[in-house]
């Protein structure tokens, strides 16, 4: 049996993995042998002391090789222990690990848009080279050799994200022709970001053998187009008692006084997508609405409807740390005062 190593590397959006063979099949990730890699090739260690501890964290099925074979997401740590300073799952496990924390079951649900390119000239699949397609408008969730560039990619993943276990709830194409989305969820704390992190890793797989680029900028063309986001759905079970409705107005004030901070967590280059153009609200501004896509969060009208459910935070960039959005939303929402 082989496992398929999954970290992530310096920059914190780049993904990195190494194979290895095991003697026979394992599920259960304490199990795993920890493994180490050069961490001063990644950017994580110096050239001195290099050697980066990986630990074996959440397994999954291995889509690619198939079989026994499976795929293991890591976090790093030093050789005496200690979280590497990109270690950012190790602070969210801190977090749901929190009594009150695991007391409410915090559920996420996150839409990540990307964008597909052609390799050699880093431009949207489908758009001619140096040039633009018609306006937006016909190409959200559009249908058509005109309107829909790269399902072949998208219909795989999604095909790969199932064989792998992984709780994608969803596909559609995005506004920007060449823009995509999935969706991941609902899945329970600390998963929210592993399932993630590896249907990322599985999309770099696929986007590699068709020889397209993968790209996650929040911006990834100036001008009248829109951007990529990663829209976090979130609920507790407060939330989705009845009820609930008072407890997410409570949980979205405490975001507003909060709103700097998440702004700060949410994704390098962030503010060329916030302008309070495309559906987003402005990066400096923070607001709520029912049904309102130019807001800062989202409120859906069956929520408003039945008085319990879940809200949208639409701030997260496409090229957002699931492990640091998720968690900050739950520290946020339920041990903020």
């Amino acid at each position: 049996m082989c496992k398929i190593i999954d970290r992530i590397g310096g920059s914190g959006i780049d993904i990195r993995s190494k194979a290895r063979t095991l003697c026979g099949p394992i599920k259960d990730p304490s199990k795993l042998p920890k493994w180490n890699y050069d961490g001063s090739s990644t950017g994580q260690a110096p050239g001195e002391d290099s050697e980066v501890i990986l630990y074996p964290q959440a397994v999954f099925r291995d889509p690619f090789r198939r079989g026994n074979n499976i795929i293991v997401m890591c976090d790093a740590y030093t050789p005496a222990g200690e979280p590497i300073p990109t270690n950012k799952r190790h602070c969210a496990a801190k977090v749901f690990s929190h009594p009150d924390v695991v007391s409410e079951e915090p559920w996420y649900g996150i839409e990540q848009e990307y964008t597909l390119l052609q390799k050699d000239v880093k431009w949207p699949v489908g758009w001619p080279t140096g040039g633009y397609p018609g306006p937006q408008g016909p190409y959200y969730c559009g249908v058509g050799a005109d309107k829909a560039f790269g399902r072949d990619i998208v219909d795989a993943h999604y095909k790969a994200c199932l064989f792998a276990g992984i709780n994608i709830s969803g596909v559609n194409g995005e506004v920007m022709p060449g823009q995509w989305e999935f969706q991941v969820g609902p899945a329970v704390g600390i998963s929210a970001g592993d399932e993630l992190w590896i249907a990322r890793y599985i999309l770099e797989r696929i986007t590699e053998i068709a020889g397209v680029a993968l790209s996650f900028d929040p911006k990834p063309i100036q001008g009248d187009w829109n951007g990529a986001g990663a829209h976090c759905n979130y609920s507790t079970k407060s939330m989705r008692k009845e009820g609930g409705y008072e407890i997410i107005k409570m949980a979205i004030e405490k975001l507003a006084n909060k709103h700097k901070e998440h702004i700060a967590a949410y994704g390098e280059g962030n503010e060329r997508r916030l302008t309070g153009k495309h559906e987003t609200a402005d990066i400096n501004t923070f607001k709520w609405g029912v049904a309102n896509r130019g807001a800062s969060v989202r409120v859906g009208r069956d929520t408003e409807k039945e008085g319990k459910g879940y809200f949208e935070d639409r701030r997260p960039a496409s090229n957002m740390d699931p492990y640091i959005v998720t968690s900050m939303i739950a520290e946020t929402t339920i041990l903020g005062k």
